[in-house]
């Protein structure tokens, strides 16, 4: 059973940045990929990023190419979503996922992910 724990949303304006941390305990990390999702209000959970187990693929959704950057330490069981140029259209709980795999799977969907973590709350503000 993998536990997940995201850190590190919070408020910030406009074209600020923030980092997401997603520290993973009770599986090997490195057998998982793992991926990033959120959720705003009222809309259904979209995709954001993933990276293979390795770290060697990663896929980013088009509305946050060029902006959010997934990465991962396997030494440290934790992954990350560096984001950039924040909108007030990012604003939503984010929440990691991680699902055993090879390391060219970066699934961009939400059913192949078995476990999930609490989610935490980016709000941008114009």
């Amino acid at each position: 059973q993998v536990q997940l724990v995201e850190s590190g949303g919070g408020l910030v304006q406009a074209g600020g940045s923030l980092r997401l941390s997603c520290a993973a305990s009770g599986g090997t990390f490195s057998s998982y990929a793992m991926g990033w999702f959120r959720q705003a209000p009222g809309k259904e959970r979209e995709f954001v990023a993933a990276i293979s187990r390795l770290g060697h693929f990663t896929s980013h959704a088009d509305s946050v190419k060029g902006r959010f950057i997934i990465s991962r330490d396997n030494a440290k069981n934790t992954v990350y979503l560096q984001m950039n140029s924040l909108k007030p259209e990012d604003t939503a709980i984010y929440y990691c996922a991680a699902v055993p795999g090879s390391d060219f799977y970066t699934p961009t969907t939400p059913s192949p992910y078995n476990y999930w973590g609490q989610g935490t709350q980016v709000t941008v503000s114009s």
